[in-house]
């Protein structure tokens, strides 16, 4: 997912659980012990609504963060709010017009009826478990498991999702524990036993171990 740039109208949440999880980390796992400490009090973020950072992780598939911000800048400006209701009211050639695929368009039609219609149950997703929100957000069309699980990961801030499908992550822990060899997902999962409950955290630092630049959810 791509780096955000901070807003002072946005509300940022951070994870209450990130320092109990270091701790634990470091005292389970040697890499961690290492890389934790390198990257200070940078932690996991999640600012903004639930809709609109599916809505954007829609806009930016299979094409460049720059293209996907211009997009996405570009389609924001058509609804007066970013909500289901009012994305339902826009015509599908202003959204063509902002850039959009006719297949994207499509993808956020969806999404908005879903929350429009009250499918995807946002106010019962706390007492939820990780795979019954992914079950609900996989229904919706354009979205699938590793989006699903970056939604889990940055802006619900789940503490122990395991990302198998994400390519960093499977670099990462290539470089970090094999010496770069190549890494299997059930090699993958072996490493990440001693990372549970806490696999989102450590997730995060396998990323920052290739791009030191945090990764935010809009």
């Amino acid at each position: 997912m791509p780096p955000a740039k901070k807003s002072p109208l946005i509300e940022i949440h951070t994870p209450p659980y990130w320092e109990e999880a270091c701790k634990y980390l470091a005292r389970k796992d040697r890499v961690m012990k290492r890389l934790i400490p390198q990257f200070g009090d940078a932690c996991l973020e999640s600012r903004g609504d639930a809709f609109t950072t599916l809505a954007r992780s829609i806009v930016g598939q299979q094409i460049s963060v720059k293209a996907a911000q211009s997009v996405w800048d570009r389609f924001a400006e058509l609804p007066r709010k970013m909500t289901p209701a009012n994305v339902l009211k826009l015509k599908v050639d202003d959204m063509r017009a902002a850039g959009l695929s006719a297949r994207k368009v499509e993808y956020l039609v969806d999404l908005a009826l879903n929350f429009d219609s009250g499918t995807v149950h946002v106010d019962a997703w706390k007492d939820m478990s990780d795979e019954m929100i992914i079950a609900e957000l996989v229904a919706i069309r354009g979205i699938g498991r590793w989006t699903a699980e970056m939604f889990l990961i940055f802006h619900l801030m789940r503490p122990n999702v395991l990302p198998l499908d994400d390519a960093g992550l499977i670099t990462g822990i290539s470089r970090s524990y094999f010496s770069g060899d190549p890494v299997s997902r059930s090699d993958a999962r072996e490493v990440a036993v001693a990372w549970a409950p806490y696999c989102s955290v450590a997730t995060w630092y396998i990323w920052r171990s290739l791009d030191p630049l945090p990764v935010v959810a809009y």
